[in-house]
């Protein structure tokens, strides 16, 4: 039978055989006839969660800035206007890539804890983590990395100054601008959660706790003041000075951790990518403390040798072993994964291609295998979840793959008086009790655990993959767990089924996180497909959400092709 599944604003057609669902796991059982078409542009494009952050980037190219000044622009700006995501309060990673060097830079300015951070302070009497503390209390929150982290990128290889690329968010922010239905429709699924917080109620609610209306102006008057202070006076205008007392007095007034001195201290770091390869691709993405970049060179050496593309793309088979993959890696995210400068991390050992192959022979290619039987690697040292990414290529072809994040959506939903910014509440990415999950189900060990100045674990995972040495996909998501899987699925889109940069966001994904025991499917992958999965072992849960929302660009002969994950509405392609 032929039937239709409509989602994100599309029609995918599905073919389905009928009768009892079939033995074998070779052949896919359903026909996806997507027919998804990205947007095309030729001098350059940003690819955003949302228009006028996505605009603000594009106007930098027009006036003859670099991808670093747009991204940086889109990031300042989906602080205004994405703030269930975007942000000046908390903290991420861009991954870019100099056309004119050849090189790729990774800027880590995740949040870090408040020196006076202690490894048990999320715990009750009884050892149990108190949820409301790590979630939605000042103490959730770490100290913030965004402004240091798109300033230190502008600095260093950006080409216009700070107030040019600030001042499309200063005017959205004092100027206003209207509502859109996602904003109207994120602020309503939030709108309890923010009305707790006065100032947050004040802020985005009117003061009586509801949502303006779509087509409504949203004025931002304090956070235009907080990004003016940035664009005149730079670094010192959010970690110094009004900006920096504005935060310290809400913490000290209100339980939590951040002081000036934390403010004052912190600092971007440099990091070297992860690198691999993967049948002729190079895979460039995240180091620790991402998990993201080691896991999905992992997961691509587990999977290269298979035959993908006649096992047939969402087969029961292909996403059998995709599953399996899936489990032997987020098993050794839970113990080898943590801040590469309070830990010894074996990035190294993880992404080679020998210990690939040997952990692939723990995979049954006709069972699932129980999590339960699925242990970390035994490897030794030697001796001695809101989140939003955005994508952007220049004219010249230099790449920008950055996300950001204040964890939940609208972070721990307090924002801070008299600076129009919210706060992230992202202390619940460490192991607030290593061994047992956290919000997003992620079991983590001790190399996570809460300490002074050192920065949470992440999943996000901007990433450039390259085809003959020159950027042909730039991709990343939000989505917490599910970030790393997400991009995975989304590089084997392109690269095994050959699919363009919208069918490789667009088609239905999977996740498997090793603990707890289930994957989690997204609708439109075939009843007899999943019955088969179930008969060699699988537990399966159709998501309650959708499972990342990614972006994306590809690069081919000169043309550039974008499209933003549409399971959200709100994405947007700005090119020219």
């Amino acid at each position: 039978m032929v039937t239709s599944l409509q989602t994100a604003g599309f029609i995918i057609c599905l073919t389905l055989a009928a009768g009892t669902p079939r033995a074998d796991t070779v052949s896919p059982r359903i026909d996806y006839q997507t027919r998804f078409q990205p947007t095309v542009g030729r001098a350059g494009m940003v690819v955003a969660a949302e228009p006028l952050a996505a605009e603000a980037g594009l106007a930098m190219l027009e006036r003859g800035g670099n991808a670093v000044d747009a991204a940086v622009a889109t990031g300042f700006a989906l602080a205004v206007t994405l703030p269930r995501a975007g942000n000046l309060g908390g903290g991420g990673f861009m991954l870019l890539h100099d056309k004119e060097t050849n090189q790729q830079t990774f800027i880590d300015y995740r949040e870090s804890a408040p020196a006076s951070a202690t490894r048990d302070m999320y715990l009750k009497a009884d050892g149990t983590v108190d949820k409301a503390l790590t979630y939605f209390s000042h103490k959730a929150a770490g100290v913030p990395g965004t402004v240091a982290g798109l300033i230190h990128a502008l600095n260093r290889y950006g080409t216009l100054d700070l107030k040019t690329v600030v001042a499309p968010a200063i005017a959205l922010a004092e100027e206003g601008f209207a509502v859109s239905p996602a904003l109207h429709a994120s602020l309503s699924a939030r709108a309890d959660r923010l009305a707790r917080n006065p100032e947050a109620n004040r802020v985005y609610l009117g003061g009586d706790g509801v949502a303006p209306a779509i087509g409504d102006t949203l004025r931002l008057p304090d956070l235009a003041m907080t990004l003016k202070r940035i664009a005149e006076q730079g670094r010192e205008g959010f970690y110094g000075g009004e900006t920096a007392r504005l935060i310290a007095e809400d913490m000290s007034a209100n339980g939590g951790l951040i002081t000036l001195d934390d403010l004052a201290r912190y600092q971007p770091i440099e990091r070297e990518p992860v690198h691999g390869t993967f049948r002729g691709y190079t895979v460039v993405s995240s180091p620790p403390p991402s998990s993201g970049g080691v896991h999905i060179l992992q997961m691509l050496n587990l999977l290269e040798p298979l035959p993908m593309a006649d096992y047939g793309h969402n087969s029961a088979s292909y996403l059998h072993h995709l599953i399996e993959v899936m489990k032997l890696a987020y098993a050794d995210r839970s113990l080898h994964l943590g801040d590469p400068d309070y830990n010894w991390v074996p990035t190294a050992e993880l992404i080679d291609k020998e210990y690939a192959t040997e952990r692939r022979k723990l995979i049954d290619r006709n069972r699932a295998t129980p999590s339960v039987d699925i242990a970390p690697g035994n490897i030794l040292p030697p001796e001695g979840t809101q989140t939003t990414h955005y994508s952007v290529v220049d004219a010249a072809g230099n790449v920008v793959s950055n996300t950001y994040t204040i964890n939940f959506s609208f972070g721990n939903g307090i924002v801070v008086p008299g600076t129009g910014m919210l706060l992230n509440n992202e202390m619940d990415d460490f192991a607030a009790r290593p061994g047992f999950a956290n919000a997003y189900g992620l079991i983590q060990g001790e190399k996570n655990a809460v300490a002074p100045n050192r920065r949470p674990l992440s999943s996000m995972t901007p990433t450039i993959v390259f085809k003959n040495d020159e950027p042909w996909l730039v991709t990343g998501s939000p989505g917490g767990s599910v970030i790393i899987t997400t991009v995975l699925q989304t590089i084997l889109n392109a690269t095994v089924f050959d699919m363009n940069v919208a069918e490789a966001l667009a088609v239905p994904r999977v996740h498997h996180q090793w603990e707890p025991d289930k994957t989690r499917i997204e609708r439109g992958i075939s009843a007899d497909t999943q019955s088969v999965l179930e008969s060699m072992g699988h537990t399966l849960e159709p998501s309650p959400w959708n499972l990342g929302r990614a972006t994306a660009i590809m690069r081919e002969g000169g043309w550039l092709y974008g499209f933003a994950d549409m399971r959200t509405p709100g994405g947007h392609v700005a090119t020219r």
